[in-house]
């Protein structure tokens, strides 16, 4: 099972973070990732969800074959489940 954690920050979306960790995961370049965030989870609502300071709570969504989580202080995990 591959892991990677990454911070989300003032200059980087909540989507953007997603997407950098799932292709650090895969080895692959962010722009080469399929299917697009876009065609598996919202992008604007996974950003609304975290919109606020005084946002609370995880989001958990499969993307290929890993597990990703969003929670409110930016951390985001991957998870690969095929291997």
């Amino acid at each position: 099972m591959s892991q990677i954690q990454t911070v989300e920050t003032e200059s980087r979306s909540v989507s953007q973070a997603v997407i950098d960790a799932v292709a650090a995961v895969e080895g692959t370049p962010p722009t080469e990732l399929t299917p697009p965030l876009y065609d598996v989870v919202d992008p604007e609502a996974l950003e609304n969800v975290f919109a606020g300071k005084a946002s609370l709570g995880k989001v958990v969504f499969n993307y290929n074959s890993y597990e990703v989580s969003v929670e409110a202080d930016g951390h985001v995990a991957v998870e690969d489940h095929a291997r």
